[in-house]
């Protein structure tokens, strides 16, 4: 009882997205890998992939996602290795919390779960209509949780283009800069290996993208019984373009001041805000 109530406690520390994303994907994790051993030891099922995480995972094959259509949320909590998650939570964890800093909890479920989804639509349409996957569409699947984590990463670069990130043997470098590369890499390897992955990801990535650039006026993407699922209730207002979070300064920054700072964000990066902006801004910003 003692470690669920650390797990519960970790959960709702903070309100924070990106912690609640990463329990989430690590307890999936070490489940599926429990069953896993159980089904071993029965020996149940000699593939390569478990074949119990198949009705959990994102079929190619549109007959089989008409019998398992929950699967199009769930794959991007599965993972096929230590490696797979790993690296995931790491790019979530190291560029979500900085997304998270300037949009707040709700705006970065809805990138997460918005580059998931558009991951998943692209993969479907990409696999079903290019000749060279017409013979492997019914054993083909998805799973991870990259696309919605490369809907974070380019939502945060086109948000924070010159946010600087420091990195072993490069030193500082660009974020906008991170997110191109990261981009470019699953454009060149679908040839190469796991193409369905790549394409998962690109759609992701160009989720991300236009969330902040076009899609950012809306209040919100998501319905409010998927955000309440992992947004604590608060007494306290949480801030959108439309609402603010109560504020012991009386010295708040208006609506208008506010939405005018986010749409420069927008178009020209947190770096054009002057530091009265970005005072502005901080004041404003939610959980």
């Amino acid at each position: 009882m003692k470690v669920l109530d650390e797990v519960k406690y970790a959960f709702n520390k903070q309100n924070n997205a990106i912690r609640k994303i990463i329990i989430i994907n690590v307890a999936v994790f070490v489940l599926a890998a429990i069953v896993n051993v159980f089904m071993f030891l029965a020996g149940i099922g000699s593939e390569a992939i478990n074949p119990a995480l198949k009705h959990f995972m994102l079929p190619a094959h549109l007959g089989t996602l008409l019998m398992q259509p929950w699967s199009i949320l769930t794959y991007m909590f599965l993972h096929d290795g230590f490696f797979h998650i790993l690296f995931n939570m790491l790019w979530l964890f190291w560029i979500g919390n900085i997304l998270h800093e300037y949009i707040g909890n709700a705006k970065v479920y809805e990138a997460y779960f918005g580059g998931g989804f558009a991951g998943a639509v692209l993969f479907l349409v990409c696999i079903n209509i290019f000749p060279v996957f017409q013979n492997t569409v019914t054993v083909t699947y998805a799973l991870g949780a990259s696309a919605g984590v490369l809907g974070v990463v380019v939502a945060a670069a086109t948000l924070l283009p010159n946010y600087p990130i420091q990195l072993i043997l490069f030193g500082s470098v660009k974020l906008k800069y991170i997110a191109l590369v990261t981009v470019l890499l699953d454009v060149v390897n679908i040839p190469i290996t796991n193409a369905g992955g790549h394409i998962a990801h690109i759609g992701g990535a160009l989720f991300g993208f236009l969330y902040i650039k076009y899609l950012y006026q809306e209040k919100h993407l998501l319905p409010a019984f998927v955000r309440n699922l992992f947004t604590k209730k608060s007494k306290m207002h949480v801030y959108s373009r439309t609402t603010f979070m109560k504020l012991d300064n009386n010295d708040k920054p208006s609506q208008e001041e506010i939405d005018r700072v986010l749409d420069k964000i927008s178009k020209s990066g947190y770096d054009s805000l002057s530091k009265k902006e970005k005072e502005q801004l901080f004041k404003a910003s939610n959980d």
